[in-house]
């Protein structure tokens, strides 16, 4: 049952459903923002917004091209985030059997805050938000109360262009590399954005630039030698912690 995203988005039209769907099924507050003079809103993910349509506009020639895409944690093969975490408190961040999920739990608001700024500085894709006011540290779930009851992520049961899929991770790699093949006739650009690490697979027909700062990693997918080294030794970390009170 390894879940995976595949995110094709030429299909995206920057409706932002699925950006409202996710924070009415978590029942998070609205954010409060203002017009920037951009057709994404709000500017960034924070602590109540686990998923957001980012737009860029550029120039190719005399065409003006807009780019979406709607980013939301990529739930890696080999979670960074994880590790950095268990190295403080283990259980903090799970990685769920069944599907595959990367979720922070209620143990987040345990974690220092040199944990959670290890979790973000370890996170390729800039993710983890922390709430200043409860502690939690948070980011997109999968719907995992959805999908253990064999229903969509909500987000993508709202999508109504089909940009959105998801389903058995074979299933969605083998939709992806047709769509990649198609579009390819016309794009000669056109990828998949780190498909064999992540579980939220993107199709891009451009420059990775051309669409937001960390649509490609920005650091290493997976355990490190660094990360792997802290691993073993965080129990005698933990143990140091707890002598000295």
């Amino acid at each position: 049952m390894s879940k995976t995203f595949f995110i094709d988005t030429t299909k995206c039209t920057a409706c932002r459903g699925c950006q409202v769907a996710c924070k009415e099924w978590h029942d998070l507050p609205a954010t409060e923002t203002k017009q920037r003079g951009s057709h994404q809103n709000p500017p960034d993910l924070n602590a109540v917004t686990y998923k957001v349509v980012r737009f860029r506009e550029h120039k190719d020639g005399d065409r003006v091209v807009w780019n979406f895409f709607a980013e939301q944690c990529r739930h890696c093969l080999e979670p960074p985030c994880k590790d950095a975490a268990d190295g403080y408190l283990p259980g903090a961040v799970l990685k769920d059997e069944k599907t595959g999920a990367v979720l922070f739990t209620e143990l987040t608001k345990k974690l220092p805050k040199d944990a959670f700024e290890a979790m973000a500085s370890d996170c390729p894709y800039n993710i983890p938000r922390r709430d200043e006011k409860t502690g939690a540290i948070t980011k997109c779930d999968m719907c995992i109360d959805r999908v253990n009851n064999g229903l969509l992520p909500i987000c993508v049961k709202t999508c109504p262009t089909g940009a959105m899929n998801f389903g058995e991770r074979e299933e969605m790699l083998k939709l992806a590399d047709s769509r990649l093949a198609e579009l390819k006739k016309q794009y000669p650009d056109a990828q998949l954005v780190d498909e064999t690490d992540v579980r939220v697979v993107y199709l891009i027909t451009e420059d990775p630039d051309y669409y937001h700062d960390f649509v490609v990693a920005q650091g290493p997918v997976g355990i490190t030698r660094q990360m792997a080294l802290a691993k073993l030794t965080s129990p005698l970390r933990s143990s140091i912690r707890r002598l000295i009170g």
